[in-house]
């Protein structure tokens, strides 16, 4: 951390610091104080930790899973919920962002701007070409999400290429649904997820359905973008922050 910063970002060091992680997911998913929020991933993926410089206190965190290239994206968190055999043409490789959250009543845009410099260095350093995850809206209802999923579908469905398909078995295909819905866009921004309105500024794109999942009660949309069709402008920006 460098002058007035206020937080940090760092690489878990070890089971304890994954356990922090694992405990602010279990607060930030699933209302539970106290418990962890624990899955088969977490013991392959690298621990992203974003603290107050002040106290240390844990406020964001994430996990990385980095593939080789697009033959590996079976291996992902995403594919048991999306059908994602179209990216196994994609050549490069991938890093899939996941279990991001902030915790609860900490609204400070400057950790979410952290947590970006941080992935962007990683993204540097290890010569990411893509990244993807799951980007998530609080609870499975849908109607207060009409605007922003009618905005996604307008302008920022994936390149037939890429398409993700449907896997889950319970799921809100907004693209078929919301054909003749007008979006409010002031209420579209206002529902769109801070992650993944990120991710649509740097030029991402989602799938054309919500996998409405009960078990951490959100619904969500597979994301992804393109390192290399990033704008310039914003390119500059994440590298200056991550500097």
């Amino acid at each position: 951390m460098t002058g007035e910063r206020r937080y940090a970002a760092r690489c878990a060091s070890g089971p304890e610091d994954v356990r922090r992680a694992q405990a602010l997911r279990a607060v930030a998913f699933l209302g539970q104080e106290g418990g962890l929020d624990v899955d088969p991933f977490d013991g392959i993926c690298n621990h992203i930790l974003v603290e107050e410089g002040a106290t240390g206190r844990l406020v964001c965190c994430f996990r990385v899973l980095t593939l080789n290239d697009g033959c590996e994206i079976a291996q992902s968190y995403s594919a048991q919920f999306y059908e994602l055999s179209a990216l196994e043409a994609f050549h490069g490789k991938m890093a899939e962002m996941g279990r991001f959250c902030i915790a609860p009543g900490r609204n400070d845009p400057d950790i979410l701007r952290v947590a970006w410099a941080e992935m962007t260095r990683l993204v540097d350093e290890q010569g990411i070409e893509m990244l993807f995850g799951c980007s998530s809206f609080k609870g499975v209802e849908t109607d207060a999400y009409l605007d922003a999923f009618a905005v996604l579908r307008a302008r920022h469905l994936a390149p037939r290429r890429w398409w993700p398909q449907v896997k889950a078995p319970s799921v809100f295909r907004f693209a078929q649904r919301l054909k003749r819905h007008k979006p409010d866009l002031k209420q579209a921004m206002r529902h769109m997820p801070p992650l993944l309105r990120t991710y649509l500024m740097m030029g991402g794109w989602v799938s054309d359905h919500a996998v409405i999942d009960r078990n951490l009660g959100t619904l969500h949309v597979f994301t992804g973008v393109e390192i290399g069709a990033i704008p310039d402008t914003r390119k500059r920006l994440l590298r200056a922050m991550a500097g």
